[in-house]
């Protein structure tokens, strides 16, 4: 290679990588670093990639967001950094998830100190419902959780409508979730904990939403699909679709 093609090449790759950093909104970047995130959180971001899913899913400065299930946390901390003081976060953990006990709300509660805006709810998963309209509804690996028998099983029409009525119009719900096998619908819900991408995209859908766009960011062609995503094997590393779903504005 001549030396004005290697320089040119290694223009296009200064470039290429400077056109990315610009593309990572810095209120994402600020939140990801937040020294008040736990080191144990922090060791998540590499398998999680929380920049480029949440730049992809389009979370912005004032935003009010819900994120239903939020666990420990992970997402609803990036979240409430990234809409920062104009926004507003509901952390929603279902009644049924309450049964588990402190641990159900621990995480949130602890995150409450430093991040004034995030508010606990507690609905019972078929009302669910918040106080304002929101930009946006999020969760992560929970989606499949709606059809087990320890969440009542959810009426799933009914949570989706909910959903949708929650939601200005444009507004949009992110559904993340552990891939199974293409065709096996609900069968692994309660067993692998992963369900069918087609299954969901046509329940969502059912309500109103139109899918706007899905995200292969966390993907991993490793994954056969066969393992419960518990399995050492997989955890933390399972094929996982992410996928954008809008409110019509009209």
């Amino acid at each position: 290679m001549r030396l004005i093609d290697t320089v040119i090449a290694g223009l296009g790759v200064g470039l290429f990588a400077a056109s990315v950093a610009a593309a990572q909104p810095a209120y994402i970047a600020s939140a990801i670093a937040d020294p008040a995130r736990p080191e144990k959180t922090r060791e998540l971001d590499a398998g999680r990639k929380p920049a480029e899913v949440l730049a992809w899913a389009g979370v912005k400065p004032g935003d009010k967001v819900a994120d239903l299930m939020p666990g420990a946390g992970y997402y609803t901390s990036l979240l409430s950094d990234s809409v920062g003081a104009r926004g507003k976060v509901y952390a929603v953990v279902p009644q049924e998830i309450l049964k588990f006990g402190p641990r159900a709300t621990e995480g949130i509660i602890a995150l409450q100190a430093d991040h004034k805006n995030i508010s606990l709810t507690s609905p019972p998963i078929n009302g669910f419902t918040t106080a304002d309209k929101l930009d946006m509804v999020w969760t992560s690996w929970n989606y499949h959780d709606f059809h087990d028998p320890f969440m009542g099983p959810a009426d799933v029409a009914r949570v989706n409508k909910a959903i949708f009525d929650s939601l200005k119009p444009g507004g949009v719900f992110l559904v993340l979730d552990h891939k199974a096998q293409t065709g096996s619908g609900l069968r692994d819900t309660n067993t692998l904990h992963r369900i069918d991408i087609e299954t969901v995209k046509a329940e969502v859908q059912a309500a109103g939403f139109v899918l706007d766009s899905a995200s292969e960011a966390l993907a991993n062609v490793s994954d056969d699909h066969t393992l419960n995503v518990f399995d050492g094997k997989v955890r933390g590393k399972t094929d996982t679709f992410v996928l954008k779903f809008r409110k019509p504005r009209a």
